[in-house]
């Protein structure tokens, strides 16, 4: 594993110092502690015994002196004081993010115009099923992605990176994309004409319409400029289950496969062109913009 992948994967960086603190937290309380209070407690017996001599020889002992030494014995080293310190924080969020909620920055506008470039999201982590840290794999089942969800995964040609797009398709589905326009199952999408989107990074207009993606509908953009066909499609596993040709593609997605698409279309390197996403690299549903430092009225929902 690559320092660029390891220093990439928070969810292990966060694991690796749950488990250091941990132990230091757990050596301190259980051996440490111990150990100290036992020196502390020989040192002071020492003393007592000291100080009833010099009593007797009618010196008078500052009193202060065996609490200082008491203080100074029990006391933490700093290692270990910040160790114990951080272990229960970094600890619960390692759980948070692991097991419930990740958040996310969008980096690019290929999910325009539901997301924007710079929106922080929060990822429901167990809402597909509770998965082990680091290793993502499922070990109790809850609920399957349906057409419309807004997915996180990992990127199948890098599971470094983790992409954001649309379930467009589920195992099982045909998906046929010709003119710009989505199918599935037979069944073409209804689309609305809505005003034209200004991507204000490009400071461009797109077409804008709202699609039906059986019973989901969200806004797509589409760039008139752009050809209908998928240009240089990669040779991702399974790619005989997809056809293309001038105006655009066919597609059977595989049993425990997912296809997926960014709603900005011409503008969205997604399934069409390096394939299906396994079940494995889910990480999970996106559903809420906590924060865009840009435009604070982005907080909310989204769908």
């Amino acid at each position: 594993m690559s320092l660029q992948t390891i220093l990439g994967n928070f969810a292990l960086i966060l694991f690796v110092l749950t488990i250091l603190t941990g132990i230091v937290w757990f050596l301190d309380v259980f051996v440490l502690a111990k150990q100290r209070r036992l020196t502390a407690d020989t040192a002071l017996a020492e003393w007592d015994a000291r100080e009833k001599k010099l009593l007797l020889d009618g010196i008078e002992v500052d009193q202060r002196g065996r609490a200082q030494l008491e203080e100074r014995l029990l006391k933490q080293p700093l290692w270990i004081e910040y160790s114990g310190s951080f272990f229960p924080v970094i600890a619960l969020v390692f759980f948070l993010r692991s097991f419930l909620y990740e958040p996310f920055k969008i980096p690019s506008s290929s999910m325009l115009p539901t997301l924007l470039v710079g929106d922080l999201i929060l990822v429901n982590k167990f809402t597909y099923g509770i998965r082990l840290p680091i290793i993502n794999k499922k070990v109790i089942e809850l609920n399957q992605p349906q057409r419309g969800d807004v997915m996180v995964f990992k990127y199948p040609e890098d599971p470094a990176v983790d992409y954001i797009k649309r379930v467009v398709g589920v195992p099982g589905d045909k998906i046929v994309y010709k003119n710009k326009r989505l199918s599935v199952n037979g069944k073409d999408l209804s689309y609305q004409v809505l005003p034209d989107f200004l991507d204000e990074e490009r400071l461009s207009y797109f077409r804008q319409f709202t699609e039906n993606l059986t019973g989901v509908q969200h806004n797509i953009l589409n760039d008139d400029q752009a050809p209908v066909f998928v240009r240089d499609p990669h040779n991702f596993p399974k790619r005989d289950m997809c056809n293309y040709d001038n105006e655009g593609f066919a597609c059977t997605v595989p049993q425990g496969q997912y296809f997926m698409m960014g709603d900005n279309r011409d503008n969205s390197l997604d399934s069409r062109y390096w394939g299906f996403v396994p079940d494995q690299n889910i990480v999970g549903k996106a559903f809420f913009v906590w924060m865009n430092l840009g435009n604070i009225k982005r907080i909310g929902s989204f769908h």
